[in-house]
């Protein structure tokens, strides 16, 4: 349990036990059992922050997300993106099933255990995205800014088909600076997505 609470986002790899049990498996679903931990996804745990011990838990789709990812990539590699960072902005107040990674490889989506929903890895140039710490339940995450946010979105929907992505343009926008904006744009390749939205505001 030390290991566990001390691991990155209190999440570990079933896989990265090996040194402490002959078969982790077995010891996890005891510890599982117990309220100790909780599965997040196939192979991955995370420990139960103490308050919530006992309860029936479960970590915000983003915080998992990032604890996921961080187990796989390393802490201070994956960056939440998309409609995922703007939920950690609180751009968007309704949940959505999926949480939204950046990570320097691609792998196929990760189904979430004990709910729906699943992780999905965006492949990106994670150190070139304009990025900053956010808390969440499980300890430290990085999230895209709401800069960044705003021109991952506008990027992705063109055509202003997604609801959730205009309304989360919309909350954004009034947060964000117009130079980092056109910063970003400029140097991440972006300048019509940012004459786009900067025509519809």
């Amino acid at each position: 349990m030390r290991l566990i609470a001390r691991a990155p986002m209190r999440t570990v790899r079933a896989r990265d036990l090996d040194d402490v049990y002959a078969y982790p498996g077995p010891q996890l679903a005891i510890l599982e059992r117990r309220g100790v931990i909780r599965r997040l996804a196939h192979g991955f745990y995370c420990a139960v922050p103490p308050e919530h011990v006992g309860a029936a838990w479960l970590p915000t789709i983003e915080a998992a997300t990032a604890a996921v990812a961080t187990a796989m990539y390393g802490e201070g590699v994956p960056v939440l993106t998309g409609l995922t960072a703007a939920r950690v902005h609180r751009a968007l107040p309704r949940a959505i099933g999926v949480g939204y990674v950046a990570v320097p490889r691609q792998r196929r989506p990760l189904r979430f255990a004990g709910r729906d929903g699943e992780i999905r890895f965006v492949r990106r140039a994670v150190k070139d995205l304009d990025a900053i710490a956010v808390t969440t339940e499980l300890g430290r995450a990085l999230a895209t800014t709401p800069e960044q946010t705003v021109l991952d979105l506008a990027r992705l929907d063109p055509r202003g088909e997604d609801p959730d992505s205009q309304e989360a343009i919309a909350a954004l926008w009034q947060r964000s600076d117009p130079a980092t904006l056109r910063a970003i744009a400029d140097r991440q390749r972006m300048k019509a997505t940012y004459a786009r939205v900067a025509t519809g505001r």
